[in-house]
């Protein structure tokens, strides 16, 4: 279904992706990035506190990564502030980036088990489509971000994977 190297490149453009945000959402003031706009998180940082958030619970089910503290209803808040933000979202993408490096294809067969908070039960589903999942997850929020960034006047940079810079790919 996936390889390893549909993941190393995924991870990367999570990273390039995560980057050119935090570039952006450093231009605005705390007030500007709490204020609610209407999205499913609410706010600029609830949503990007969110993404960090779902990416932490899911690398903590692939690796030895720490579980978040807080559920998903406390993940809108899960940092206090952007720098905080992008201090954790340096160091959950260069983790994602590391476990993509490792991966040998017997890596993504099988069902992956988990206790998930949300539907309050043990889940068991193929390694391969959560991973899929993930990488979409990352996503659909970002696209959430780009959204409210736009509606700002604030351009988020290119998110088409083919743009993603040389530098970024041939990593």
């Amino acid at each position: 279904m996936i390889t390893p190297a549909y993941c190393q490149t995924m991870a990367r453009y999570n990273s390039w992706q995560n980057s050119q945000m935090a570039a952006a959402l450093a231009q605005l003031d705390p007030e500007a990035l709490r204020q609610d706009r209407g999205a499913f998180f609410g706010s600029l940082l609830g949503t990007a506190n969110h993404l960090l958030w779902a990416d932490q619970l899911w690398l903590s089910r692939l690796t030895d990564v720490a579980r978040p503290e807080v559920g998903m209803k406390g993940s809108p808040e899960l940092t206090p502030t952007i720098a905080a933000w992008q201090a954790e979202r340096f160091r959950i993408d260069g983790r994602f980036r590391l476990w993509a490096e490792g991966l040998g294809a017997l890596d993504l067969t099988g069902d992956l088990v988990w206790h998930s908070g949300i539907t309050g039960r043990e889940e068991r589903r193929p390694l391969a489509g959560i991973v899929m999942h993930v990488f979409n997850h990352q996503t659909h929020h970002r696209g959430q971000i780009h959204a409210m960034l736009t509606a700002l006047g604030i351009d988020p940079g290119p998110t088409d994977l083919f743009l993603m810079p040389a530098a970024e790919t041939a990593r």
